[in-house]
């Protein structure tokens, strides 16, 4: 059901905005990043509004520069929001081992299913229910969901806005058996 993301050759952030000029292609895909390894940074929210947004997500490029970490997609940044707290989540390329407590290996398994939104986030509702219930009918138990901008503001208004909505599953062997019953 999942299959593991193939990583191409690293690209480079665009020098005067920060958009991911590459990202993954998972629209539609179900991905597993079991065993990744990922520099996760914790940040503050207010029902699921990210407080100082930016200067997080500039934080995070800071330090990942300065611990000498390699991204697979530089710029490419996961967020995951809840009620007071949430984390920003870049994928780095493989490594032996890191110093820094931020640095993570994801569990396995770690799946996740990839929809590209066409449109802003106040929109992106339909996408994600649509996404759940595609889940649920397959059997498999939606977990967090993670959004990722393709696009900074000033691009947005340029050529309009695209979110990468990730969400994490695991297999549920009770709604596979309804799934099974329904069908």
């Amino acid at each position: 059901m999942s299959s593991s993301p193939s990583v191409p050759s690293t690209g480079t952030a665009t020098a005067e905005c920060g958009c991911p000029e590459v990202y993954p292609d998972w629209d539609g895909k179900d991905v597993d990043l079991c065993g990744h390894h990922v520099h996760r940074l914790p940040i503050p929210t207010f029902i699921h509004m990210p407080i100082a947004y930016d200067l997080y997500v500039d934080k995070q490029r800071r330090a990942i520069a300065s611990l000498g970490l390699k991204e697979v997609w530089p710029g490419f940044t996961l967020t995951r929001t809840g009620m007071l707290g949430g984390s920003l989540m870049r994928l780095l390329e493989p490594m032996r081992s890191s110093l820094s407590r931020h640095v993570q290996v994801l569990p396995c398994p770690f799946n996740l299913r990839g929809v590209l939104h066409h449109g802003n986030i106040s929109t992106i509702h339909k996408a994600v229910r649509q996404m759940q219930m595609d889940l649920i009918d397959q059997g498999c138990a939606p977990k967090e969901l993670y959004i990722c901008h393709l696009s900074c503001p000033a691009c947005a208004e340029r050529r309009g806005e695209k979110i990468l909505l990730l969400r994490r599953w695991v297999e549920s062997p009770m709604l596979k058996k309804r799934a099974k019953t329904a069908g």
